[in-house]
């Protein structure tokens, strides 16, 4: 299920809302456990049990880890033993086929595996297990002896599938205590509905284009269409995550959680090292405390830290999927990294500040390049026609194109900056110093909410194109 579906809008969440509100304080985690194994079970009834059995033993093991606080030593090995264990099973899942066809293609044999389907959001909920350990270890977090709140830690519907990645020391009193608040429940209301539009309306609409361009040959594109594409496929996965991340926020919020934001409108930045500040920050900040720091960060020498840049940067291409082009997508973000640590951001910061701008954009768009092609032949291919080493400039294909995308594109890439909060603060700060202008922003905010809230539902009931990009990860 995803929260961009009929079922989910007017019967799933309405029945979890009415139950979680009229549940007496001391079973509102029961009622969210139960709804959010549900939620799962929809479209993954088999892998449940999976996602159980990582629950009870990082359960054991988070217990075992505090009780040997007073030998490090053993301590220290118990974790190691948990970690592996939480990455076997993410490993067994998401790269047994990869390392398969690797060593068949290496070695030449013919070790034979049957295609294993990857269970929904096993990325995201072992990222949290691993993280609810590392802080038991570190002693910046007791273990959990309530099975059920750990357990809705993990499982939360919200963030179960796609993040953001939660970390426990966020959320570790919340499960214990929430304070319900109208405001708070008014403003996840309005975060949902501007995440649903966001993913529904605009991420939607340009990544039907965006798949029909890329579906074509490398001999039928040209480069406007390869720009084109590029663009379309730039929006949508911002659009399609960040609504996502607005979605799961917002409902934390009407359920009395408060997550971390993930998104800061990347597509801003001046640099690649700003704009990994600014996209998925939870996963990033995940891999810097987790993996970065661990490996010595920024406190050894110059050539060590280009070294970790690279490691991590590796391993996140490798998390989001078993590809080659994952694995190059996250290197190639590594080498930019280190040549922006090493003099390149220096001068960037020299220049106009709208060629800073221009240089991420490309940057970013030339990695999303390998991010959604299916393999290197035409990764490469794309790129090329993209700065005109191949193909035509431009035919009646590019111009159908762009002339059924254009509004979409317009209001993609405005939305891309801080545009609407501006405008926001801007009518609060008049509606501070004027009743009649307070009344009009209250009556035209509600009517643009429950006016998306009618237009995201006529999609759904007339579209059957509604994919969600992360859940290949």
């Amino acid at each position: 299920m995803v929260f961009s579906n009929l079922v989910f809008l007017y019967v799933f969440f309405p029945i979890v809302l009415i139950l979680y509100f009229c549940a007496p304080r001391f079973l509102k985690n029961s009622v969210l456990l139960i709804a959010s194994l549900f939620f799962y079970a929809w479209g993954e009834p088999t892998y449940v049990f999976l996602m159980l059995f990582s629950i009870l033993i990082n359960y054991g093991y988070g217990i075992w880890i505090e009780s040997s606080h007073h030998k490090p030593t053993r301590k220290l090995v118990i974790l190691w033993f948990a970690i592996v264990i939480n990455i076997a099973l993410l490993g067994y899942f998401k790269y047994a086929n990869f390392f398969v066809d690797l060593i068949n293609s290496t070695l030449h044999t013919n070790i034979h595996l049957e295609p294993i389907p990857l269970p929904i959001g096993i990325s995201f909920y072992t990222f949290h297990a691993l993280s609810y350990l590392i802080d038991v270890y570190r002693k910046t977090e007791n273990a959990q002896r309530n099975l059920f709140n750990l357990a809705l830690y993990i499982t939360f519907f919200p963030q179960l599938v796609a993040g953001p990645i939660i970390r426990y020391n966020s959320v570790a009193e919340q499960l214990k205590k929430r304070i319900f608040s109208s405001t708070q429940f008014a403003e996840g209301i309005k975060r949902f509905v501007l995440g649903l539009s966001k993913k529904t309306l605009i991420a939607n609409t340009l990544g039907s284009t965006a798949d029909k361009i890329f579906a074509l040959s490398s001999g039928d594109l040209t480069t406007g269409t390869a720009w084109l594409g590029i663009i379309c496929y730039t929006l949508q996965i911002y659009f399609d995550f960040s609504g996502y991340s607005d979605m799961a926020i917002g409902l934390g919020k009407m359920f009395g959680f408060e997550f971390q934001e993930n998104f800061n409108y990347p597509y801003i930045a001046r640099s690649a090292s700003e704009f990994w500040r600014r996209w998925h920050i939870s996963l990033g900040r995940w891999f810097r405390d987790y993996l970065y720091i661990p490996l010595g960060g920024n406190r050894v020498s110059h050539w060590r830290v280009y070294v970790n840049l690279l490691i991590v940067w590796t391993v996140t291409g490798f998390w989001h999927g078993a590809s080659w082009t994952f694995m190059a997508w996250g290197f190639y973000y590594g080498f930019i990294m280190c040549m922006e640590k090493a003099f390149l951001e220096k001068w960037l910061h020299s220049l106009w500040r709208p060629l800073q701008h221009i240089y991420l954009l490309v940057i970013v768009m030339v990695g999303w390049v390998f991010f959604r092609a299916d393999n290197f032949g035409y990764s490469f291919n794309y790129i090329k026609t993209m700065f005109f080493m191949e193909g035509q400039a431009y035919n009646d294909t590019t111009l159908l194109f762009l002339v059924d995308n254009a509004v979409y594109l317009v209001v993609g890439l405005l939305l891309c900056a801080p545009l609407f909060p501006y405008l926001r603060m801007k009518l609060e700060e008049l509606a501070s110093r004027s009743l009649l202008v307070r009344y009009f922003k209250e009556i035209s905010g509600s009517i643009m909410y429950v006016g998306l809230l009618l237009l995201v539902t006529m999609y759904l009931v007339n579209s059957t194109y509604n994919p969600f990009i992360y859940f290949r990860f």
